[in-house]
């Protein structure tokens, strides 16, 4: 049995995540020496259009770990869009924070780290605000599958850093 088949035996969850894990370390492979001996160009071997094809796959898998069911599904488009969104905003605050010039002194770096905590609250209420309708719809089953496959941690007293949720990694980097 090929090790694709008995992935597909375990489902595609079992695949989607092979892939979302497999992707990284295959986009990390060393690039091929040069005939000169120059060091390969700076290539961002993480494209936006993987960044895009990582989050469909993430939504995929959600949906299929959450098992909605048909009148489920029709709660699905408003979290899906505001999922899309926060992960957007996230992109866009990364590219912003690139192009930014250097902090001046810790106030500006404790400025820029409110604004961006201000900015992933206002995100992360967005897709409260869309999911709750459909949470409100699911078993006490499907509810418990969600934390850990958003990338939840329960530390027992201590916060979740939005920082860790995956619709926020493009900020990470």
């Amino acid at each position: 049995m090929t090790r694709i088949t008995r992935l597909s035996a375990l489902g595609p969850v079992a695949v989607v995540a092979t892939a979302l894990l497999a992707a990284p370390a295959m986009a990390q492979a060393p690039a091929a020496p040069q005939a000169n001996d120059a060091p390969p160009p700076m290539v961002d071997l993480y494209t936006d259009d993987d960044a895009q094809a990582a989050l469909d796959a993430r939504l995929i898998a959600l949906k299929t770990v959450i098992r909605l069911t048909p009148e489920q599904e029709k709660l699905w488009a408003p979290v899906e869009a505001a999922i899309r969104q926060a992960s957007k905003n996230a992109s866009d605050r990364a590219a912003q924070r690139a192009k930014a010039e250097a902090a001046q002194d810790f106030l500006d770096v404790l400025e820029r780290l409110a604004d961006a905590e201000v900015a992933r609250a206002n995100d992360l209420k967005s897709v409260i605000a869309a999911a709750k309708p459909l949470v409100a719809s699911l078993s006490a089953e499907q509810q418990r599958r969600i934390p850990a496959f958003l990338g939840m941690t329960d530390h027992a007293g201590r916060p979740q850093p939005t920082f860790e949720l995956w619709m926020f990694e493009a900020e990470q980097e």
